[in-house]
């Protein structure tokens, strides 16, 4: 039996609106995902403890305030070898599962 990963603790992204400014539904359709990716590779038992949400930079609008993003994307970060390979092995598994 594997020992229980960590659990996730909520990760707070400085290019993510906070409370008072609600983010874009694509801000938040990329926080979702996250949230799902890291619930199902927890499941398998791994963990990417770097994983966030990054949009581009904001430009200025017509009004000189900051545009909304139009896109994000969910940043996977970086891990060791040992968990690139546990990744590898979920991902073949499931693809001739």
């Amino acid at each position: 039996m594997k020992p229980s990963l960590p659990r996730r603790t909520p990760q707070v992204n400085p290019s993510v609106p906070q409370a008072g400014n609600a983010p874009t539904a694509k801000v938040q359709e990329a926080v979702d995902a996250r949230d799902d990716l890291a619930a199902a590779l927890t499941a398998a038992g791994i963990q990417l403890p770097a994983m966030d949400v990054r949009t581009p930079w904001r430009d200025a609008g017509d009004e000189g305030g900051a545009r909304p993003a139009d896109y994000a994307l969910v940043h996977l970060g970086v891990c060791s070898a040992p968990v690139a390979h546990a990744l590898a092995a979920v991902i073949r598994g499931g693809a001739t599962g």
